[in-house]
């Protein structure tokens, strides 16, 4: 990482990456809590949202699914990607 970026990033107020990881941390939490079906698919929107900023996607194919182990539990989320977005800027919100 060079400094420009470094600084950019320090200065600038979370972005859509930053909020996503944080919903993303919330529901891998909550899944050691049994996360209620209506809480994945507010997930699932979220994602969707996010995702769709930079890639066309296949939202009929999409799958979200949480997996667990006796270690770790992981969210799962599936969907073919139909082409990438153009660079382009995306306002703040």
């Amino acid at each position: 990482m060079n400094f420009n970026s470094l600084l950019k990033k320090l200065m600038n107020k979370p972005g859509s990456k930053t909020i996503a990881k944080k919903r993303l941390q919330f529901a891998l939490l909550t899944d050691k809590l049994e996360i209620k079906t209506d809480t994945l698919a507010d997930l699932q929107r979220d994602l969707v949202d996010v995702i769709s900023r930079y890639f066309e996607i296949d939202k009929q194919s999409m799958k979200i699914d949480i997996q667990r182990s006796e270690e770790h539990s992981a969210l799962i989320f599936n969907t073919p990607i139909i082409a990438a977005h153009r660079r382009r800027e995306i306002p703040a919100t």
